[in-house]
């Protein structure tokens, strides 16, 4: 099976309350909060060292039985600037994707280099649920 390097769309960063151990690499989160400042549509998102997806793409997942992750919940909040550029837009619901697998092995994983890989198919999956915006290439 194939596997690819995914560096997903940035839509904001960690919000204030977000709580981390940066005394390890990658930084490890206990409680996430991600604030959105500008999002372009694709149903995964970044901001170092977290990752979220919206309910429906991890839905999707679960029923391909996708491997090497978990989702929790989050706090999720939206910058002033965004609410002013986009007053009738409504977000979907968002889920923390932690990801617990290894990169290549499970369909879901980190490489060394901090960076996401997953398998063919879920690449496929989150395709239909929108990724146009995040960095695809073979891993």
């Amino acid at each position: 099976m194939a596997y690819y390097y995914v560096e997903p769309e940035v839509a904001g960063g960690l919000g204030k309350h977000t709580v981390l151990d940066s005394s390890v690499h990658p930084p490890a989160i206990t409680r996430l909060h991600y604030r959105i400042i500008n999002w372009l549509g694709d149903a995964l998102l970044e901001s170092f060292p977290a990752l979220i997806i919206t309910r429906d793409a991890a839905s999707a997942l679960n029923e391909a039985k996708a491997s090497g992750y978990e989702c929790r919940d989050l706090e999720l909040t939206v910058s002033d600037s965004f609410r002013e550029i986009y007053p009738e837009r409504t977000l979907p619901e968002f889920l923390w994707l932690s990801v617990t697998g290894v990169a290549g092995r499970n369909d879901l994983g980190i490489a060394d280099d901090s960076r996401l890989v997953i398998s063919e198919r879920v690449l496929i999956v989150l395709k239909t649920f929108g990724l146009n915006h995040a960095l695809v290439e073979s891993y």
